[in-house]
C-alpha cells in the first residue's frame, strides 16, 4: 500500500536529516503505509555505510507509516545526480564548525541567532537548503521534490552537496559555520567530516521532553502545524532520543551539553564559553 502523495509539497527538516546513508547510490528509502524496516540485500543490519531509520512527523497529514530501506535501481528511483564540488577551499579555510543539536523546541534557534550576532559566523539548516532548492525551480528541485512526493527521504549524499554548496557562497564572509540540527546519526557525522570538514565542536541544548512538549503543544494553539500535536510530538522526542543520543555519545569529546531550561541570556553565556576556546 503506497502512502498518498501531498496535496501540497511540505518540506519538514525531517525529510533531510533523518536521511539514511547507503553504500550504493541506486538505493533508497521508501515510506509504506504500516510498513515495518527491512534488512539490507545481504540480511545485515549493522553493516557500514547502512542505516536504517525510522520517522513518522514527516508524513503527510493523516498517514501513519514507517520507512523502510528497499534496494532500488535506477530504472525504478529517480536518482539525484550529485554535483562536482570542490570542498577543498573549506578544508583550507579551517574556520570553526559547530554542529548545533536538541529536541523540538529546546531554543536552539534562538540561540543559533545570538551567536550569528556575536561571532559573525553562518547559520545554516538542511531543512531550510532543501526548500530554498525545491522552491528554485532547478533541475535538482524538481528531482527533490518528485523524491519527497513519493514519500521517500532525501539521500544524504544530496544533503551534504547542499550544505557544502551552501557553506562554499559564504566562505569569504564568514567567520565560521552553525549546522543546525545535523547529524541525526552517527554516520551521517562521519559522512560530513569526510567529505566537507571536521567538526570543531557540538553544541547540545538539553531540555527535558516535559518541557519541550510544552513549548510545542504551546506553539501548535498558534502555528497551525500539524505536527504539533501531544501524539506526533511524543514520536519526534522517542526518535530523536533514538537517534542523537549515540551522536553526542561518539563525539562527547568536542561536546558542550548546555542545560536550556533557563533564561536565553544565561543559556548564551555557556554558549559563549564554550565558542570562546575554539
Amino acid at each position: 500500500m503506497g502512502v498518498p502523495a501531498c496535496s501540497k509539497l511540505q518540506v519538514p527538516d525531517s525529510s533531510l536529516e533523518t536521511a539514511a546513508v547507503f553504500p550504493s547510490s541506486s538505493s533508497t528509502v521508501k515510506v509504506t503505509a504500516g510498513g515495518q524496516s527491512t534488512t539490507p540485500p545481504d540480511g545485515s543490519r549493522d553493516r557500514a555505510g547502512f542505516l536504517s531509520a525510522k520517522r513518522t512527523d514527516f508524513l503527510p497529514a493523516n498517514t501513519e507509516g514507517k520507512v523502510s530501506v528497499a534496494p532500488g535501481s535506477p530504472d525504478r528511483n529517480m536518482a539525484v545526480e550529485r554535483a562536482n564540488i570542490d570542498k577543498t577551499p573549506l578544508r583550507e579555510a579551517k574556520l570553526p564548525i559547530v554542529w548545533v543539536l536538541g529536541g523540538p523546541g529546546c531554543g536552539k534557534g534562538t540561540q543559533c541567532d545570538k551567536i550569528v550576532a556575536k561571532y559573525g559566523f553562518t547559520h545554516l539548516s538542511s531543512g531550510d537548503l532543501l526548500r530554498e532548492e525545491v522552491g528554485s525551480g532547478s533541475e535538482r528541485g524538481k528531482q527533490l521534490t518528485a523524491i519527497m512526493e513519493r514519500g521517500e527521504l532525501v539521500p544524504l549524499a544530496v544533503v551534504l552537496d547542499l550544505l557544502a554548496e551552501a557553506m562554499l557562497k559564504k566562505l569569504s564572509g564568514s567567520k565560521g559555520f552553525l549546522i543546525d540540527g545535523y547529524p541525526r546519526e552517527v554516520a551521517q557525522g562521519e559522512e560530513f567530516e569526510k567529505e566537507i570538514a571536521p567538526c570543531s565542536h557540538i553544541l547540545y541544548f538539553e531540555v527535558s521532553d516535559a518541557t519541550m512538549t510544552e513549548r510545542l503543544l504551546k506553539r501548535g494553539q498558534t502555528s497551525g502545524r500539524v505536527d504539533d500535536n501531544e501524539e506526533t510530538i511524543k514520536k519526534r522526542l522517542d526518535t530523536f532520543h533514538k537517534h542523537s543520543e549515540p551522536v553526542i555519545a561518539a563525539y562527547a569529546a568536542k561536546c558542550s551539553k548546555i542545560p536550556a531550561e533557563r533564561s536565553v541570556d544565561d543559556i548564551f553565556a555557556d554558549v559563549s564559553a564554550a565558542l570562546d576556546k575554539l
